[in-house]
């Protein structure tokens, strides 16, 4: 060494050439906008939660109840996520909601900061001030993937959330106040009315510690969640109100004063006080609100393992480094921010919908109301399957393989803890609803099987498939089996029920071809061929029957409410064959009939007098008669490329893009149903779509994304090539896999989830 100093001494001038620096990830989080799709009816919340949460902490606007003088309130039906943009104030920040449904439950534990003389009612919109809801403004208020921030008009208190799978994390800005309160209102719910909650009990542990938990009845029938809640400075004193009303019997309570600082409270309408005394200017409280399905103990264990601090910065950061991390699954590459903004709001709700459904430690409680121990799997919760089976699972299946792979466990849990031996059809929180029709966890699990994402007992879980579809009590498809369609004098939404079992049955028999079960193939291949028992010949159409065998003579192909049909009309229910769209094309004249049929449902116009009276339809979701807003029709668009002009697809698939997504509070053109107007946006503009789940196939339409990259699991990545693309380039001139050109309109599965590169090559004019 002492040789080589003198040298180095030398030639102080050489430069050691080195690597350039990395560049850094794009930052994907700045693209999702959690606000967008809030002004529509049922849409979503814009709150804190990371990836697959338990926890949804977000603001609640109103208190509307579900019913109204002993009736449905129809107003209610815009408060299914809890948040109406259109809305004035705040009532409070809950810690559950549903993203984008149709009908709703959940907004448990509601928490509102205050100032000034207490009040212990939420007050109404028109009055702020009568209550302890307070006034906002959207200019102060800011929604991000795990962070929420709003400015409470009312009380000058700056409201700051942010979230952990399991806790919600709460900072409070105070003003200088002589009085300064935490509301823990237990009563405040989503689709409220009375007598929804049917027990409630709360144990003040100490002076910054509060545990308990709340049982309701509603949509979700013995729905019971716990908590526990911690605050980051001591209160100095607290209180209750009991609003149930007088019962025969209370037992020897009444000796007690519960309503001053009683820790021991139980009933079923209850609301809490913190009382915090003299605040200063720029004073913070923070809270932390843990949930579990289990017990008080497991809310406590979740609390120490995801929140052990009070550092408000780290959990944001924390947050929404796993948004990145999750978001990062798809990178697309496009020169416009509005493309980034809308694909990547899209992925945020995607991954919104389902959510974790345990403890730290694995327990989770199950249908039967026993706790359980999800061994080898994460049991999750909120499968609003009617919806998300048509794109969301498969969405799931490409770039979220362990975790559908996990869904489908907790599915296969379900039917395990079922009295009725079902899979789920609509399941939250330990509870079947049975919302919505056909058996579609039949698709998830069968799709697994098929693409080999299945580290399960595989026929095993046919034979749950299987067995869901021979239950003959459920929903008409004893009917079904024996006549081979629903009756619509026996059993109402006949015509959807049938083609949707159909559908259902298909993918049983995929299943059971893909693991050697010719039998069960044979029996499920042929009920699939059922969806032709409701075909109507002489008009073209999907037309309900009668037990007789004859169809119904009532009939109009266009309204939305015959009772024949669910969340569509028979123009769009006629098209829903997805598994056999050769057969039906063939049925209805072939190409050269079809494709104009085809045709006029997106050109055609639909008068409001045909969708009126229908919640889940409104103007905004429909192009033509072509009803985006709900899902029956969600191939339809695709159903081209089994013509002899799939390049019609294109053009239809860019149009719906650009007509039913967009950015701001009204950007969605209907609910987004957990997920599933989301995923199909993104497969859209990917340039391929699901049409058939279990068919092991994608239909090719029209990217709109200058390329991707999306990380398909296990270290393998597929890449999407786009040459030529702009907003008048959107037919495909070519597509190539691997290298080699496409001359069919499709994609296998199993090549993608291999890893490869696809390469669309666009122009201005129809590659006929």
């Amino acid at each position: 060494m002492k040789h080589l100093l003198p040298a180095l001494l030398l030639f102080p001038c050489v430069a050691v050439a080195q690597r350039p620096a990395p560049t850094p990830p794009e930052n994907l989080v700045q693209y999702a906008h959690p606000l967008v799709g809030t002004a529509k009816m049922g849409h979503t919340y814009p709150g804190a939660t990371v990836p697959f949460g338990a926890v949804q902490l977000s603001p609640d606007t109103d208190t509307l109840s579900y019913e109204q003088n002993g009736k449905y309130n129809p107003e209610i039906y815009s408060y299914c996520a809890g948040y109406q943009y259109k809305d004035p104030t705040i009532v409070g920040f809950s810690h559950t909601h549903f993203s984008g449904t149709g009908h709703s439950d959940l907004g448990d534990f509601l928490v509102m900061p205050t100032t000034g003389p207490l009040q212990l009612n939420p007050g109404t919109a028109d009055k702020p001030q009568s209550g302890y809801r307070s006034a906002y403004s959207h200019a102060t208020e800011v929604a991000e993937p795990a962070y929420y921030k709003v400015r409470l008009a009312d009380h000058n208190i700056l409201a700051e959330l942010t979230a952990t799978t399991r806790v919600g994390i709460h900072q409070y800005t105070f003003p200088q106040a002589d009085e300064s309160h935490l509301i823990l209102d237990l009563m405040a719910g989503i689709y409220n009315y009375p007598g929804k909650n049917t027990w409630t009990f709360v144990r003040v542990e100490n002076d910054s510690l509060v545990t308990g938990y709340r049982q309701t009845n509603g949509w979700g029938r013995t729905r019971t969640v716990y908590f526990a809640l911690s605050f980051s400075k001591p209160f100095k004193q607290y209180g209750s109100r009991n609003y149930d009303q007088k019962q025969p019997y209370r037992g020897f309570w009444g000796r007690f004063d519960q309503a001053h600082n009683w820790p021991d409270l139980a009933g079923h309408q209850l609301r809490l006080h913190f009382d915090f005394g003299p605040t200063t200017s720029g004073q913070q409280i923070k809270l932390k609100l843990a949930l579990s399905p289990v017990s008080t103990a497991g809310a406590r264990a979740n609390l120490r393992a995801e929140a052990p601090g009070w550092n408000f910065a780290d959990y944001k950061r924390q947050g929404q480094a796993q948004w990145q991390q999750e978001l990062s699954k798809i990178t697309i590459r496009s020169p416009r921010r509005v493309d980034k903004e809308n694909f990547y709001t899209a992925m945020y709700h995607a991954f919104t919908g389902t959510t974790i459904y345990q403890d730290v430690d694995g327990q989770y409680r199950g249908l039967d109301q026993n706790n359980h121990t999800a061994k080898d799997f994460t049991n999750y919760t909120t499968f609003s399957l009617w919806d998300t089976y048509r794109a969301l699972h498969p969405l799931y299946n490409l770039v979220q393989p362990r975790r559908n792979a996990d869904m489908v466990q907790s599915m296969l849990a379900h039917f395990d803890q079922s009295a009725e031996h079902m899979l789920p059809v609509w399941s939250h929180y330990a509870n079947e609803n049975w919302c919505m029709i056909g058996y579609h966890s039949v698709p998830v699990v069968c799709e697994a099987i098929v693409l080999g994402n299945a580290p399960f007992d595989q026929n095993k879980a046919l034979d749950a498939c299987a067995t869901t579809a021979r239950q003959r009590w459920y929903d008409g498809l004893g009917l079904y089996i024996d006549k081979g369609y629903v009756p619509e004098d026996k059993n109402g939404a006949s015509v959807s029920k049938t083609l949707e079992y159909a559908f259902d049955d298909y993918c049983i028999a995929q299943a059971a071809k893909k693991l050697g079960r010719p039998d069960l193939e044979q029996e499920f291949r042929q009920r699939a061929t059922n969806w032709q028992n409701v075909y109507d010949a002489r008009i073209g159409f999907m037309r309900p029957r009668l037990a007789d065998g004859s169809f119904r003579p009532k009939f109009d192909v266009l309204t939305t409410s015959d009772p024949a049909y669910i969340e569509g009309n028979a123009w769009n229910y006629s098209l829903y064959v997805p598994h056999d769209p050769a057969a039906l094309i063939a049925k209805m004249g072939g190409s050269p009939r079809f494709v104009p049929h085809l045709d006029s449902l997106f050109t055609m116009n639909l008068p409001d007098k045909f969708f009126a009276e229908t919640e889940d339809i409104t103007r905004d979701g429909i192009i033509g008669n072509y009803v985006h807003g709900n899902e029956p029709a969600h191939h339809a668009a695709y159903l081209y490329n089994w013509t002899d002009q799939p390049w019609k697809t294109q053009p239809r698939i860019r149009m719906i893009l650009n007509k039913m997504y967009h950015q701001g509070p009204d950007g969605l053109g209907g609910n987004d149903d957990c997920g599933q107007m989301s995923a199909w946006y993104i497969f859209s503009a990917l340039g391929f779509y699901p049409v058939a789940p279990s068919s092991g196939e994608y239909a090719l339409g029209s990217p709109a994304v200058h390329g991707a990259v999306l990380q398909v699991g296990q270290g393998k990545t597929f890449t999407v090539s786009v040459k030529n693309q702009s907003d008048k380039n959107v037919y495909v001139q070519s597509a190539r896999l691997n290298g080699k050109l496409l001359t069919r309109p499709f994609l296998p599965v199993s090549e993608v989830l291999q890893g490869g590169t696809l390469e669309f090559v666009m122009g201005g004019r129809a590659a006929k």
